[in-house]
C-alpha cells in the first residue's frame, strides 16, 4: 500500500514535470510565431496584421493531447489565430503574375509586394518550431545550428502543421520541385537567422515567459505587439549601455 502510494506520487510528479516542460515548449513556439508576425513583418516594411494567441487551460489538457502536440502540433493546446498576410492562395503565382502584367506593366510592383508577403508568411510559420527547437537546445545546453536543426527536424518541435501549410504556399509558388526546394531552403535560413538573432531571441523569450506564467486563455494583438516592442527597445538599450561601459 505504501509502495503503491509512493509510486502513484512519483508518476504524478513526472506527469506534472512533463506538463510544465510541454507548456514551456508551446509557449516558445507560439511566441516565435507572434514575434515573426510582428517583428519580421515590421523589418520588411510590410503592413501590420491582426492576430491573437489562444492558449488552452492546461489543467484540462489530457496526456494524450500533449503527446499529440509533440508529434503533430494539431492546435489542441495553443495557436496563433490570424497573422497571415495572404489568406487565400492563388492556384499559381506565375499565372497571377502573367494575368496582372498583361493588363499593365506597372502592376509588376503588385507582384513584387505579393511575393514579399508570401515569403514573410512562410518565414513566420517556420519561426514557431525553430523557436521551440532553440528553447529545447538551450535548456539541454546543446548547440543550435543548421546541421542539428534542419527542416526535417522541425516535426520534432511541433512543426508538422506549420510545414503542411508551408507546402500549401509552395504548391502555388511553382510546380517544379527543385524550385520549391530551393525557395524553402532559402526561407528556412532566413527564419533560422531571425530566431538566432540576439535581439529577436530576447523578445521571443520575454513573450514566452509571459505566456507560460499567464492565466489568460487569449492574449490580444495589441498586448503582444507592445510587449515585443518594449523587449526589443530594452535589449537594444542594454547593448548600448554595455558598449559605452566597455569603451568608456
Amino acid at each position: 500500500m505504501v509502495f503503491t502510494m509512493k509510486r502513484n506520487k512519483m508518476i504524478e510528479t513526472l506527469d506534472q514535470d512533463k506538463l510544465i516542460e510541454h507548456k514551456q515548449r508551446i509557449a516558445y513556439h507560439e511566441a516565435g510565431h507572434a514575434a515573426g508576425i510582428h517583428l519580421n513583418n515590421k523589418a520588411r516594411q510590410l503592413p501590420p496584421v491582426f492576430f491573437k494567441i489562444i492558449f488552452k487551460e492546461m489543467s484540462s489538457v489530457a496526456a494524450a493531447e500533449i503527446m499529440a502536440y509533440q508529434t503533430t502540433h494539431d492546435d489542441c493546446i495553443a495557436q496563433v489565430e490570424g497573422g497571415r498576410l495572404i489568406e487565400l492562395l492563388p492556384s499559381s503565382i506565375e499565372d497571377l503574375a502573367d494575368e496582372l502584367t498583361e493588363h499593365n506593366d506597372t502592376t509588376m510592383q503588385l507582384v513584387k509586394d505579393y511575393m514579399l508577403a508570401f515569403e514573410a508568411d512562410i518565414i513566420n510559420l517556420l519561426i514557431g518550431p525553430l523557436a521551440e527547437a532553440k528553447h529545447v537546445a538551450d535548456a539541454d545546453d546543446e548547440l543550435f545550428n543548421h546541421r542539428l536543426v534542419n527542416l526535417k527536424a522541425l516535426k520534432n518541435y511541433g512543426g508538422s502543421s506549420d510545414l503542411a501549410l508551408t507546402n500549401e504556399y509552395l504548391h502555388s509558388f511553382s510546380a517544379d520541385k527543385q524550385q520549391k526546394d530551393k525557395k524553402l531552403d532559402e526561407l528556412f535560413t532566413v527564419a533560422f537567422d531571425f530566431v538566432n538573432d540576439d535581439t529577436n531571441w530576447a523578445a521571443i523569450t520575454h513573450l514566452a515567459r509571459y505566456i507560460f506564467d499567464s492565466s489568460k486563455n487569449i492574449i490580444g494583438c495589441d498586448e503582444v505587439v507592445s510587449m515585443l516592442d518594449q523587449s526589443v527597445e530594452h535589449f537594444q538599450n542594454r547593448r548600448i549601455r554595455a558598449r559605452q561601459h566597455h569603451y568608456g
